[in-house]
C-alpha cells in the first residue's frame, strides 16, 4: 500500500519551505500521496516588514494551503520542518503543535511514522537540538520516529544523521546537498510509513 504523508512547516524566508518540498517529492517518488502545508503565521506585520526576504516569502506563499489537525489524522506519517530559534522550534510550528491534545487523547496519532528537519543562519545554530525538539512531541504522540540516519549517499553527504538540514549563511537557499538529502528523507518516510500502516490496519 502507499502511504499518505503530511508535510507541515513554517518557514520564514523560504529555506525550509524549500526542504519541504524536496521532502514531499522524495514522498511522491515513492509513490506516497502528499499534503505539503504551512502553518498559521503569528508574526506581526510590522515585525516582518523590517526583514525584506521574509516580507517577500509571505506575499509568494500568501494563497497556499495552510495545515490544519485534520491533516495529521489523515497520514500515515509526518515531516515537521522549522527554522531553529534558539535550538527550538519556531513558535508558529510550536503553536500548531500545541493544538493536538484531542488527537493525543483518542491515540489518533499513535502508531504513525514521524521526521523532522530544520534550517539555521549560523553553523552551531541549534540544527540537532531543534530537530531532538520536534521529535519530543512524536514521543509523547506514541508515533515511530524516523531519523535521516547516515542511510544512503544524499544523507552521508549532508553528514547530519537527525534530519535534512541547511545552514543559510548569508541567507543563502539551499544547495543541492540539502535538498538530496530532504528528498531522502522523504523517500524513507513514505516506505517506512507505509509498512507500519500495513501493519496497523491488519
Amino acid at each position: 500500500m502507499s502511504a499518505r504523508i503530511a508535510v507541515i512547516f513554517y518557514s520564514s524566508t523560504g529555506n525550509v519551505r524549500d526542504l519541504a518540498a524536496a521532502l514531499a517529492t522524495g514522498a511522491e517518488d515513492e509513490g506516497a500521496e502528499v499534503r505539503l502545508r504551512q502553518v498559521a503565521e503569528l508574526a506581526p506585520a510590522e515585525a516582518i516588514a523590517q526583514n525584506p526576504r521574509w516580507a517577500a516569502h509571505r506575499e509568494a506563499t500568501a494563497d497556499e494551503p495552510l495545515a490544519s489537525i485534520e491533516d495529521l489524522e489523515w497520514a500515515d506519517g509526518f515531516a515537521f520542518g522549522s527554522p531553529t530559534r534558539f535550538g527550538l522550534p519556531a513558535a508558529q510550528l510550536k503553536q500548531f503543535l500545541d493544538q493536538t491534545g484531542g488527537l493525543w487523547a483518542r491515540g489518533a496519532l499513535a502508531d504513525k511514522v514521524g521526521t523532522a528537519f530544520t534550517s539555521a543562519s549560523t553553523g552551531h545554530g541549534g540544527l540537532e537540538a531543534t530537530v531532538l525538539a520536534i521529535n519530543t512531541v512524536l514521543y509523547h504522540w506514541g508515533a515511530l520516529v524516523l531519523p535521516l540516519g547516515y542511510t544512503g549517499a544524499p544523507a552521508t553527504a549532508l553528514g547530519n544523521p537527525y534530519g535534512a538540514s541547511w545552514v543559510s549563511r548569508k541567507g543563502a537557499a539551499p544547495d543541492d546537498t540539502a535538498l538530496g538529502a530532504a528528498r531522502h528523507q522523504g523517500q524513507r518516510l513514505a516506505r517506512f510509513a507505509a509498512a507500519v500502516a500495513a501493519v496497523r490496519t491488519a
